[in-house]
């Protein structure tokens, strides 16, 4: 009963974010400017199951821009977080980041980020197809910049929604087994549903295409291109961003092996 509540939330809930995305976009009107944009993102994905209930989650992100990997763009160190598994499925998370987002365009001075978070992932696997989706709410406490090159005391504070789709399918029949290729797709939109939030209520859209090597059985390596497309605060002002992108995941299960398995 449990398992079909969740399920029901979930279907009103991503229904209710891409009603919100699509509303967002009359704001993309005629006179736009579109800045492209070369990056290389890094990361590393941890998740660790301590107990049949209670597990913890862990990644860092170091990100390029310019030619791909000329200046550095943003730094995730760390992003933490303490999970409840309603089952083998379905997994609720809650936890803290701190980013700092290096100087880019006018803005000559870095500025940090304190974002905590909240988020639910639950995974179907089929023989052949591996789905995961996530819904994370943020809360995003940006330093005030002053002139662009002070921090001044304070914050700017707003939150963001994100929705992420995960896609996978095997290669050779090998299936998800360890050293094996998989094929990937993964789309995940954000949107700013906060009232101080003006013209960019659609935030940005993250559309990646790649392939995954299973190096073990809870390791595995990904790599491919991302596109990024982002509304910035000014509303007619985007970012159309052409990354590579490369993630190494490990998961770790504490769990002691239950008798007769």
């Amino acid at each position: 009963m449990l398992n079909n509540f969740v399920s029901l939330r979930m279907k009103k809930n991503i229904l209710f974010y891409i009603l919100l995305t699509i509303g967002s976009y009359p704001y993309l009107n005629a006179q736009k400017t579109v800045v492209d944009e070369e990056q290389t993102w890094f990361g590393f994905l941890n998740q660790t199951r301590l107990s049949n209930k209670w597990g913890v989650w862990a990644d860092i992100h170091l990100r390029f821009k310019n030619d791909f990997l000329k200046d550095k763009s943003t730094l995730i160190l760390p992003r933490l977080g303490l999970t409840y598994y309603v089952n083998d499925d379905v997994k609720l998370t809650a936890g803290y980041a701190y980013i700092n987002n290096y100087p880019d365009g006018a803005r000559l001075i870095s500025q940090p980020e304190h974002r905590p978070w909240q988020q639910i992932q639950w995974h179907t696997k089929y023989p052949k197809i591996r789905l995961m989706q996530l819904l994370r709410l943020e809360e995003r406490y940006r330093r005030k910049i002053q002139n662009n090159n002070a921090l001044i005391d304070g914050y700017n504070f707003n939150y963001r929604i994100r929705y992420n789709f995960l896609f996978t399918t095997p290669l050779s029949k090998k299936g998800f087994a360890p050293h094996s290729w998989q094929f990937v797709l993964n789309d995940e939109v954000h949107v700013n549903p906060s009232k101080n939030i003006v013209y960019n209520i659609f935030d940005q859209n993250r559309f990646f295409i790649g392939f995954s090597y299973q190096i073990t059985k809870m390791a595995n390596i990904q790599m491919g291109y991302m596109n990024l497309f982002q509304q910035l605060p000014a509303g007619n002002q985007f970012k159309n961003i052409h990354a590579a992108r490369l993630f190494y995941s490990h998961n770790f299960d504490f769990r002691k092996p239950q008798e007769g398995k």
